[in-house]
C-alpha cells in the first residue's frame, strides 16, 4: 500500500467492507447520471484492495462475494483497465487495483436482427451494459487449450471485455456463415459491417466429421 493511502483513511483502499466502498464510489459514479468518465480521470495509484471478479462474473469483496446486484453494477461503473494490464477502481482523487480471473464482465444474453451484411449483434452483459458488436466493440475467439474449446470476448467500454457466456456463445455460432479473409475461408460472424472470425473453415470441418 502507497504512503498516500496511509494518509486517507477515507479512501477506497482503506474501507472496511463493500458497504463502506460504496458510499465513496456513490459520490464519484453520481449514480444513475450515467457512466462517470474514468477514461479521463487520471489519480494516483493508491495501492491494491481485496477484491475479485471470478470467471462467472461473481464479484468478492474480502473473501465474501457481494450479493447485491445494484452494487455490484456501480461498481462496475467505475472499472477501469489500463495500458499495464491491470484493473483498477477509478474515483478522481483515488485509483486502487482489484483482481480480475479472466474477463470483468459477462456477456449473459445476445439478440441477432438483420441478415448477411445488414446483421446486427447486440449483447447484455451480467452488469447490464448493452453493446452492439461491430467495429467499435469488436469480437475475438481465442483457443481455450484445456477444453480443445474457443472463448469469445465482447470489448464492452475501454480496454473492459466480457466473457460471452457458453450458451450464447452457441447461439452466436447458430448465426456463423463462411467467409473468406485474407484470401482464406474463415467461419465467421458478422454484425455492423465487421466480420469476426471464429476459426478457419477447413478446421470447422474436421471437428463435424
Amino acid at each position: 500500500m502507497t504512503e498516500h493511502s496511509r494518509q486517507d483513511p477515507d479512501g477506497l483502499a482503506a474501507a472496511s467492507d463493500a458497504r463502506g466502498l460504496e458510499a465513496l464510489i456513490a459520490r464519484a459514479a453520481r449514480a444513475g447520471k450515467g457512466l462517470p468518465p474514468v477514461e479521463r480521470w487520471d489519480p494516483p495509484f493508491c495501492g491494491d484492495i481485496d477484491m475479485e471478479i471470478r470467471p462467472d462474473g461473481t464479484w468478492f469483496y474480502m473473501g465474501t462475494p457481494i450479493g447485491r446486484a445494484p452494487l455490484v453494477r456501480l461498481f462496475s461503473t467505475v472499472l477501469r483497465k489500463d495500458a499495464d494490464g491491470g484493473t483498477y477502481l477509478v474515483t478522481p482523487v483515488e485509483r486502487v487495483g482489484i483482481r480480475v480471473v479472466d474477463a470483468p464482465f459477462v456477456a449473459v444474453e445476445a439478440d441477432v436482427s438483420g441478415e448477411g451484411k445488414d446483421q446486427v449483434i447486440t449483447f447484455r452483459t451480467n452488469v447490464g451494459d448493452v453493446v452492439e458488436a461491430g467495429p467499435d466493440h469488436p469480437l475475438r475467439f481465442v483457443d481455450e487449450e484445456e477444453t480443445g474449446g474457443l472463448k469469445p470476448y465482447l470489448l464492452v467500454r475501454g480496454r473492459l471485455e466480457a466473457l460471452v457466456a457458453r450458451p450464447v456463445m452457441y447461439e452466436l455460432v447458430g448465426h456463423g456463415e463462411e467467409i473468406e479473409v485474407d484470401g482464406i475461408p474463415m467461419f465467421s460472424v458478422r454484425s455492423r459491417g465487421a466480420v469476426f472470425p471464429i476459426m478457419p473453415a477447413e478446421r470447422l470441418a474436421k471437428l463435424s466429421a
